[in-house]
């Protein structure tokens, strides 16, 4: 059974060679890496801000949003209210170390002030904990797309729906990545942010007309049955959402992911000057927030219409481990069932504008990371800038095939899926902590950074796997996890209390053997 007519499929041809245009010609100019990675630093503030917000939005965030509020409530715009504090926090603090002079990642920050064994391991958690995020993002993408475009159009060449969708999303991706580079990538995230945006505020506008009442009707329904609850003023360290986990766990999350990860950091360095790169990360703190709500009051809304319309397709059975809900359907199964057509295929464009931008986003930061923090720094003999941009196009080449792996290998392992998943918020507060430790100490040798990192990165492990019994409001025993907007905040903490105790071993003389109490020179 088709959902689509030949005009939907002309809107989402349209939309894929238009982006693949756009990338292409504002890439056409490429001739170093500070125009391949820094854009010329030439790109205006504002489409720099749309930037930002769309690398950090995924498929699945534009999917699993509405199916928060659809399942439960709205009340995870509590956790986007310290997205917002933390992007003011950074514009203010950190904006002003990074434009300092023109360096290409934050990490840079981190050899100037603690030598290049502390800028080595916090480029090397950045890779590490990027690809896996990056490919398991693709991969949960691919399950609805599949559902939304077809097995038959997606298996085309490869037998396999999801490795079709998998394909076509890093490909495409690539394509103009490879071209243009970040230039390419911030221009075309501008527009894609605009493509999901509407279709969100389209779906939000729309789902209205369908029944009697309209908008008072749906919402009436919405907040009698607690879908538009979003204040929680009890504190827990698991879920469910709360207003302190928001406020101070929301926070560091964004800190971190903002102010110490390639992947945002990178347009931030892309900014002319300091006034533009704090412009760039406010614009990117007002927009955020309408955009979660709005797609949180889509999950409401379509609570309320199905309701009283039957689903038009049932939900599909989801795989344990796959890292998709049952609800995380409902959406696509709207826009496939009850739009009209070319509306249809502007929404699925939304779909795949998210997709694309968080892929192309992930391969410019980790070809930026791979050649300016490894390859360049650590060459035995001087070369030329066109080997330098020649090297960088083959790496975000390479680190596409990568990608593609990570995402064929989460369909069949759980562990690697789980593992993904988990893994930026386990090296959240080692970077975190590292850059925090930048601006507090300094100067100093890298040993307590990376020691501090290294002892964060194993606690996380081990606090992630911890389970300890709650009882609920109805009397349950349940089992409770450490909720993941606490994990940069408790990642940060312990990197600056275990790097704070091996320099005070280093230099104090408070512990045993240590040079200071020995009476050695350090």
């Amino acid at each position: 059974m088709s959902f689509f007519n030949a005009a939907d499929w002309l809107v989402i041809a349209g939309y894929l060679f238009g982006i693949i245009g756009l990338g292409v010609w504002f890439g056409k100019d490429q001739r170093n890496t500070r125009d391949y990675f820094l854009g010329s630093k030439n790109t205006p503030w504002w489409g720099i801000g749309l930037s930002i917000v769309a690398a950090e939005t995924s498929a699945l965030t534009i999917i699993s949003v509405p199916a928060m509020a659809y399942g439960d409530n709205i009340s995870f715009i509590q956790i986007i209210l310290g997205y917002v504090i933390a992007r003011i926090l950074l514009a203010v603090v950190m904006v002003p170390h990074y434009l300092k002079g023109e360096i290409y990642s934050p990490y840079q920050l981190m050899e100037q002030a603690f030598g290049p064994a502390a800028r080595r391991m916090a480029a090397a958690l950045f890779l590490l904990s990027e690809t896996l995020a990056a490919g398991v993002r693709v991969y949960v993408a691919s399950i609805p797309v599949k559902l939304m475009l077809g097995d038959r159009l997606l298996a085309m060449g490869t037998g396999d729906p999801i490795l079709g969708a998998i394909l076509l999303f890093v490909s495409l991706s690539l394509l103009y990545t490879y071209i243009g580079g970040v230039k390419a990538v911030i221009w075309t995230d501008a527009v894609q942010f605009g493509l999901f945006m509407a279709g969100g505020l389209f779906t939000l506008f729309y789902i209205p007309t369908l029944v009697e009442g309209g908008a008072t009707a749906l919402l009436s329904k919405a907040a009698a049955a607690g879908k538009l609850h979003w204040l929680n003023m009890g504190f827990t360290l698991g879920l469910p959402f709360n207003f302190w986990m928001g406020i101070i766990g929301g926070t560091f999350v964004v800190l971190s992911s903002h102010g110490a990860e390639q992947l945002i950091v990178q347009r931030v360095l892309a900014c002319k000057n300091v006034a533009d790169g704090r412009k760039a990360l406010v614009l990117s703190a007002v927009v955020i927030f309408p955009l979660f709500l709005t797609f949180l009051l889509v999950g409401a809304m379509l609570w309320a219409y199905y309701q009283q319309a039957p689903l038009a397709i049932p939900i599909p059975e989801v795989k344990a481990g796959s890292g998709i809900k049952a609800n995380d359907y409902i959406y696509p199964i709207f826009m496939m069932t009850a739009v009209p057509h070319i509306l249809k295929g502007f929404l699925i464009v939304a779909i795949l504008s998210a997709a694309m931008s968080s892929v192309s986003s992930a391969l410019t930061s980790l070809a930026s990371v791979s050649t300016m923090d490894f390859v360049k720094p650590m060459a035995r003999r001087p070369r030329g800038e066109e080997y330098y941009l020649r090297f960088s196009k083959i790496s975000t080449v390479g680190w596409a095939v990568l990608l593609i792996i990570v995402a064929s290998l989460s369909r069949e392992v759980e562990y690697v899926l789980n593992a993904a998943f988990s893994l930026r918020g386990l090296t959240s507060g080692a970077l975190l902590g590292g850059l925090l430790l930048v601006v507090f100490w300094k100067r100093g040798p890298a040993w307590p950074v990376v020691g501090g990192a290294g002892v964060s990165l194993v606690a996380m492990v081990l606090i992630s796997r911890l389970e300890w019994e709650t009882q609920t409001a109805a009397g349950l025993v349940v089992k409770t996890k450490l909720a993941w907007p606490w994990y940069a905040l408790t990642g940060t903490l312990v990197t600056l209390a275990t790097a704070w105790m091996i320099r005070k071993c280093g230099y104090g003389s408070h512990c045993p053997g240590s040079p200071a109490a020995t009476g050695q020179n350090t």
